[in-house]
């Protein structure tokens, strides 16, 4: 055989995996069906002088990922303010230097300013923490090795403990808490509590008052580093690059424009993969950066896969709600420096979560905007829309794609007056969208919601949590793994060193 291992799909954690295995000397082939490398982390043309970061605002790969692969990562900012609008032309602007936050959360309450530098330092050692669980492989449960996956649990039980009694109670029991209950905690201003939880719903089908939004919170605050973005010199699609460029450094390949359309099985053992122009590649070694019910359900099929399984895969939740609104302003959009959150309070978040649930386009939607854009440029403002539901009720989203622009510029608009008169050129990306062109599953960016029972060790699903599948030589890389969810490469990571411990 030509290749050791063949990647589905050129997405950050295939690049990852692809990575780690080239460096273990292994030939690594990886296949994407776009023309354009990167997956979510691409940073496109929507037409002249128009260009975004099509997902992300920001992304950040896990410090022990760039300093294994020798990554060559472009400059990212300073970290910005996050300005939260409430309405009424007021803003809360939560500064990165922590005195200067306090001085803007002081004119709402005395207490929650006070209380800042604690809560700071509490996100930070809950992310921390969690940081430590994505890299602890789970346990199969129910079926459970005591030496082999008792230790690395051990380790991590210690690590909880050495938060402190204090501390180690409050992160246990915000995982499973509501964002609304998580921040009432904390502090009386709904200025600063709606400002908080709106990173805790930011990229999942929850509302603030959902249960496990506390963990969601810690996740989103982990993989941005704190509240507000940091822009990429260059755009996100840079560390794609790197990434690329990293892995050709090693003898891999990368092909993109290539559609995998099953992979080939052979008495239980994966052997290759059958392309959609019917060329075969054959490969010991399969590692699929879809998502599991897409890997599972559709490459390899119902029928070389157990019964019981198959049900198993067929209930993974999904269920995208985001939409991406890109806008090609004349400049003077009057929009602040940061990421601005249009989140008035815990109430407005809930009622636009309310519509997802009856398959409905929020008329408020929760907006996350930022200016930065892939030339630095600040004429290019891109809206993370929530919630725009991909099984919408009564309407279709081909007549559905103007609706989620104009309300995400009416939104913006009726908290900054003049946005509108701005505005030259609209791109919009629906939850359609993500799915068709992104190969995200009913567009969820994570591949599978991040919600209490699809987490940890039922990640993909309940016994299948160490990146293995019922068919032997085909393994799972991709967010929707334990430690994805968002930009990290965690997954990417734990799916290669457990291939390459197994293999020596």
């Amino acid at each position: 055989m030509a290749y050791d291992a063949i990647i589905i799909g050129a997405g950050h954690n295939g690049l990852v995996a692809a990575n780690y295995l080239a460096k273990a000397g292994r030939k690594v082939l990886v296949l994407e069906r776009r023309g354009i490398a990167g997956g979510q982390l691409v940073t496109e043309s929507f037409g002249d002088g128009f260009g975004a970061d099509s997902l992300h605002a920001s992304a950040q790969l896990r410090l022990d990922i760039v300093r294994d692969l020798g990554l060559n990562l472009p400059a990212v900012s300073a970290r910005s303010p996050y300005v939260c609008q409430l309405g009424d032309g007021k803003r809360l602007t939560i500064d990165p230097d922590p005195a200067r936050a306090q001085a803007a959360i002081r004119e709402f309450s005395t207490r929650d300013a006070e209380r800042w530098p604690e809560f700071l330092a509490f996100m930070d050692r809950a992310a921390a923490f969690l940081d430590a669980a994505y890299r602890t492989p789970m346990p199969r449960l129910p079926h459970f090795a005591p030496v082999r996956e008792g230790l690395p649990l051990a380790g991590l039980l210690w690590k909880l403990r050495r938060l402190g009694g204090r501390d180690m109670f409050r992160v246990v029991r915000a995982m499973s808490m509501s964002a609304e209950e998580f921040t009432d905690n904390w502090f009386e201003s709904d200025a600063l509590r709606a400002a908080i939880a709106a990173l805790a719903i930011h990229g999942v089908t929850l509302g603030p008052m959902s249960a496990g939004t506390g963990f969601t919170l810690m996740h989103n605050w982990l993989n941005r580093g704190g509240l507000a973005h940091q822009s990429i010199a260059g755009g996100v699609g840079r560390i794609a690059a790197a990434l690329i460029a990293a892995l050709k450094a090693r003898g891999g390949e990368v092909r993109t424009s290539v559609e995998v359309q099953s992979v080939i099985v052979d008495r239980q053992r994966a052997t290759g993969v059958r392309l959609a122009n019917g060329e075969e590649i054959p490969a010991p070694l399969i590692l699929s950066a879809a998502d599991p019910r897409h890997t599972l359900l559709k490459l390899v099929g119902a029928a070389e896969l157990p019964p019981e399984f198959v049900w198993q895969a067929q209930s993974i939740k999904l269920r995208g709600c985001v939409a991406k609104v890109h806008v090609q302003t004349n400049g003077q959009h009057g929009l602040p420096e940061g990421t601005l959150a249009v989140a008035p309070s815990i109430r407005y978040l809930e009622r636009a979560y309310d519509a997802a649930k009856y398959g409905e386009i929020s008329k408020e939607p929760y907006l996350e905007v930022t200016t930065s854009s892939s030339t630095n440029e600040r004429n290019i403002v891109s809206m993370h829309f929530q919630f725009a539901p991909y099984a919408l009720r009564n309407l279709d989203w081909n007549a559905a794609n103007s609706i989620v622009g104009q309300r995400a510029v009416d939104t913006l608009h009726a908290h900054c007056p003049g946005f509108k008169a701005s505005v030259k050129r609209m791109h919009v990306i629906t939850p359609r969208d993500l799915e068709s062109t992104y190969g995200l599953s009913e567009g969820d960016l994570n591949h599978g919601q991040l919600i209490l029972d699809q987490i940890f060790f039922m990640r993909p699903l309940p016994g299948w949590s160490k990146h293995a599948t019922p068919v032997d030589g085909l393994f799972l890389c991709g967010s929707g793994v334990h430690g994805g969810g968002g930009i990290s490469g965690a997954s990417g990571r734990n799916a290669a060193q457990a291939i390459i411990k197994d293999l020596r």
